[in-house]
Parts: structure tokens; sequence; C-alpha cells
């Protein structure tokens, strides 16, 4: 007898465990059952488990039967003319889905030439396996699995072209690549998603070789020449966005000009560049602290009582002012309303972003490097054949990450520049390395894709030959521009009195145990005297019993709270973080006694 499961409970035994399974799968593909089941059988326990449940990642698979596939040359035909469409495929059982327990006891064929008589299923495409992003990577499976899965990620965060509306589109944080290109080396999944319609990246040409230290670790260079030429430029918008809201007793906000008389009012170098109507007027350079659109408000508080204090009804200061760190340029200014009616004001800001050092660029393969220098185009190293790559990208990245894909594509790339065509690079179904190195023979260049290269300074030919070759590389939205953060002195928090936490609060930047040790290590220690009094506070302790005394300034008097007057009272230096956790010792009723030394 095995025991059946339905979503993890028990609900009953079979005598056979085959005929019932088989039953079941026959149901399902006559449209009998739902399609949403899915059953396992565990031999070890004899136990067979069926779910129905939500939120499983099913996928498709044909339906193999005696080593045949069910689907055949007639419903291809009939999908072609468009009289068989997918779900009549899967109504009629031809081709179903899968959850990950059953694929336990099913065996699934790569390609049609690969079925046994043992074969329960066969892959709709190899590809399918992949995402959407991920079947973007070109030789997918010459890498390994998690760089596979860092290409896809990396691909999501590069800066492209996302929509043809983008002029009249108020979306939050977006960049725009002025010249973004379509791969040379493409997958199936490049036609079939339309990616040449919104590109994001570039075709450049990479050497892989070391350059003075520049490149460690996974930094890049960049050509100069390549920059000035347009490589790697974007634009950054990011709205503002003011509303006049309602309040309780009829009171409204007024987006203006503020009057002196408002209550937190700036200066008037603050608002000259508001036009009439309170709003700045489009291509005025802004940077961090301007106003961009002048707001005023009601008071906070409203009582009976203050209706007859004339210096409560001062309105209150509330303009959008540029966040700290941000510059730019007005771009476009919208005026229109909200859901409830009420005025709502949207000015763009846009900013132009030139490729610097700091800056984050990937290749399609999870070879993410950050700049770590531009390099003069006369300082470049050149080929035999006078051209000067756009990227140095380090050697050092390939041995252990593995990424066999990303060497390909260079070799590939360089193919379908020399030829003229577009190279067919998808998983499981690319064109073999093999026709690749023929091609690039026959086109005049070593067939392993290396080169003689001249040293750009001393024009001085490079003992090794190096590996040169076209590439598809993307420009990533992290850029230092955004993330540029230093602080001397600044707002603090209430409760700790230590620096706020963050860039966008003009925050502190913490240094810890560890970076301490970094400090120590340099000889630089006396740094740490000022590093870590961000908090310093003098306080009057006790000789005698140890706790904090208190100084009253308008008596200019010093006592113990338990000892009195008439003991010695001494000032001296501590965090304020630490006289904090002395009075929540208190109020747990535990007396801290500080005793106190002479510096000696």
């Amino acid at each position: 007898m095995s025991e059946v499961y339905l979503n993890g409970k028990f609900v009953g035994d079979v005598e056979s465990s085959e005929n019932f399974i088989n039953q079941i799968k026959t149901e399902r593909r006559k449209g009998i059952t739902t399609g949403n089941l899915n059953l396992s059988y565990n031999k070890k326990l004899d136990e067979i488990h069926v779910e129905t449940t939500k939120g499983r990642a099913r996928r498709p698979l044909i339906v193999v039967k005696d080593g045949i596939p069910l689907l055949n040359e007639t419903h291809i035909k009939q999908m072609q003319k468009g009289d068989l469409k997918w779900g009549d495929l899967v109504e009629k059982g031809i081709i179903e889905y899968l959850d990950a327990a059953e694929e336990e006891n099913a065996l699934v064929a790569f390609r049609e030439s690969e079925l046994t008589i043992d074969h329960t299923h066969l892959e709709v495409s190899p590809l399918a396996m992949l995402g959407l992003v991920t079947s973007l990577v070109p030789f997918g499976n010459f890498t390994q699995p998690a760089r596979l899965s860092i290409g896809s990620k990396n691909q999501k965060q590069a800066i492209g072209f996302y929509a043809a509306n983008f002029a009249v589109r108020m979306d939050m944080d977006v960049n725009m690549l002025y010249t973004p290109q379509a791969p040379l080396v493409k997958t199936i999944m490049h036609d079939i998603s339309g990616y040449d319609v919104h590109p994001s990246g570039q075709n450049v040409v990479v050497a892989v070789m070391s350059y003075q230290g520049y490149n460690m670790e996974d930094a890049i260079l960049i050509n100069q020449g390549s920059v000035n030429r347009g490589f790697g430029r974007s634009s950054y918008f990011r709205p503002a966005i003011a509303e006049e809201l309602r309040y309780s007793g009829g009171l409204m906000d007024d987006i203006c000009i503020p009057d002196k008389e408002v209550k937190g009012y700036k200066s008037e170098k603050d608002y000259k560049l508001l036009e009439e109507d309170g709003i700045i007027f489009p291509e005025a350079n802004v940077e961090e602290e301007t106003v961009v659109i002048g707001k005023t408000s009601p008071p906070r508080f409203l009582s009976s009582l203050d209706e007859y204090n004339l210096a409560s009804n001062v309105r209150r200061e509330s303009s959008v002012a540029l966040r700290h760190g941000e510059k730019g340029v007005v771009d476009f200014v919208m005026v229109t309303e909200n859901e409830e009616g009420n005025k709502l004001v949207q000015v763009r800001l846009r900013d132009e972003r030139i490729p610097e050092i700091g800056d984050k660029f990937t290749s399609r393969h999870g070879q993410k490097g950050v700049v770590g220098l531009i390099v003069p185009q006369s300082d470049m190293p050149f080929t035999a054949s006078g051209i000067i790559p756009d990227i140095i990208f380090s050697p050092h990245g390939i041995p252990s990450r593995m990424t066999i894909s990303h060497l390909l594509e260079s070799v590939g790339a360089k193919v379908g520049a020399l030829a003229g065509r577009y190279i067919n690079a998808t998983t499981f179904d690319a064109e073999p390395e093999e026709s690749l190195r023929k091609e690039l023979l026959s086109l005049g260049f070593r067939e392993n894709g290396v080169e003689t290269v001249y040293n750009g300074m001393t024009g001085e030919q490079f003992a090794a030959k190096i590996y040169v070759g076209n590439m598809y590389y993307l420009k990533l939205k992290h850029m230092v521009a955004n993330k540029l953060h230093s602080r001397a002195r600044g707002p603090i928090q209430l409760l700790t009195r230590q620096p706020t936490e963050g860039r966008a609060k003009e925050g502190g930047l913490r240094l810890g145990e560890m970076e301490k040790d970094t400090f120590v290590a340099h000889g630089a220690s006396l740094v740490l005297k000022e590093r870590f009094d961000s908090d310093k506070t003098v306080v009057p302790v006790c000789e005698g019993c140890g706790v904090i005394a208190i100084h009253d300034i308008y008596k200019d008097k010093r006592y113990c709270p338990i000892c009195g007057e008439n003991v010695e009272i001494n000032d001296i230096e501590i965090s304020y973080a630490f006289k904090l956790i002395l009075d929540e010792f208190k109020a747990l009723g535990i007396y801290p006694k500080l005793v106190l030394r002479n510096k000696y």
C-alpha cells in the first residue's frame, strides 16, 4: 500500500502506486483534472505527493511516449499557419507543465537526437530553462552557473534606452545612455524580445592585459579618446514634486515666492531663480540647497486660542529645494493637478554623466569592474593594425571565475565586426568556436584572437601577444557621482548626539574596530583622537560617590545630588553615548560609580 498526500496532507492509501500515477497523469493530459496538478513518487518511503498549491515554479515540456515526442511536424505546420496555438497543445496533452518535485521522476532529453525509450519528456528548447534576461547572455553554456546569474543581474542595472517617450515621462531616478547600440554577438532572445529597439550597451574594443597596475583586482581602464567621442555618456533625471495640500479649516498650501514674513524664510538669494508663479524656469543651472519650487504652508498647530494670537498665524516655509550633493539643469516643468483636484508641480532635473574614475561597467558575463584610470589616447597601447582599445581588462578576472563565454564573445564579436554580420551565440545553440576561429583566420587575423601590441608610451613592442577583440559593454547605474560622500561638520542625532546616518542626511562616515586597526598600522593613530570624539561631552563628576554631578549655570554652583555641596567635583571628558548608558543604568536602579584617577 502506498500513502497518498494532497498538498502535504494525508488523504488515503492506494494499492498500486504505478496505476494510480499513470491514471492521474492520463486524466491531466486529457483535461479531466486540473492542469495545475503535479505528483511525485518517493520510492524509499513509498509515498505519493500530489501538489496543487499556488506559487510553484513550473515549466513546460514536450511529452514523450515510447521514445517518440507527441509533438510532430503536422503540429508545427499548423502552428506556423496560426491554426494551432500554445494553449491547444497544452489542452491536448502534447505539452505539460512540471514542477520541481515531478521532475524528480521524469527523464528529460535535451534534444530530439538524444531521445531513448526511457525518456519521458523533451525540452521545448534548452533555452527555456533560463529567464528572459539570463538568455540574453551569449555563450551561456560556456560559463559557470553563478556567473550566468550575476551576468543576468548586471544587465538589469545597465543604463540604456528604456522608453521612447522618456521626454514626457516623470519617472524617479532614470538614466539614459546617449548612443546605445545593438550587440554584435546576439542570442535568439535578442530578436524575440526586440532588444535592438531598447538596447543598453555599446560595442567596444577590449584588450586583455595589465597596465601599470591601474586595473588591479576588478578595475578596468578606459580610453580618454573614446570618452571624448561619446563612449558611456548618459543623462541622469530625477523629479522634484510639490503639491498644494488642503488642511482642516479650509487652509491650503500655496505655491508662490514666500514673503519675508513667512516663518523659516531663507534669503532673497535662495529664491532668485523662481519666476512669479513660484516655480523655477527651464534650463536653469541648479546646485544643492537651491529652491526649485517655492511653497508656504499654514501654521502647524491651530487651536481656538491661536485665532487671537497674531504671531502664531504666520505661515511657514515649505519649499522644495535640491538635496545635499545634487546638481544639474532644470529639464522640464509640468503644472497639473492630482486626483483631489489640487495643484501639482513637477520639475525634472537633468545631469550629464560622463564616465569618470569610480563608475561601474560590466560585460554580459558577470565581469563587472570599476574605472581605475582614464588613459590619454596617446598613452594607450595600440595593435599592429593601428587599433587602439577602448577598454583594458585585467587578465586575472578570468582564471578564478571561469567565464570562458567572456573570451568567446571577444573572438565572436571580432569576427562579426570584420565580416559585417551578427554572431549567433544562443546558449546551447551557438556558432561553434572552430568555425569562428577559421573565419577569423580567413579575415587576416590570428585564429586565437591574439595580436602584436605596442606600448603607447614608449612605442616598444610588447613581448607577449595580447588578446584583443570586440565586446558588448554595459554602463551600470552605480555611478560615483551618486555615491561620493564626505563630511567635516554637520547635523547630529538628538538622542545620542552622534552624527546622522546616510548621505542624504549629510551623515558621518562610521569608523569601526577594523578601520581603527588600519590607521594604527599606517602609523596614523593620532587620527583616532579626532575620529573617535564625534560625541565628546564634558560632565562634572563627584569625587565622593562617583555619580555625575549637577552644574547650575544660573547660580554658577556645582553640587552632587547625593553628597550635596561640600565635595570635590571635577570635569571629565566622556562620550555622550557613555553618559546615556549611565542614565539608563540609573533608571534600572543600578548605581554606576565612576572612580576618577589623575592622568599620569
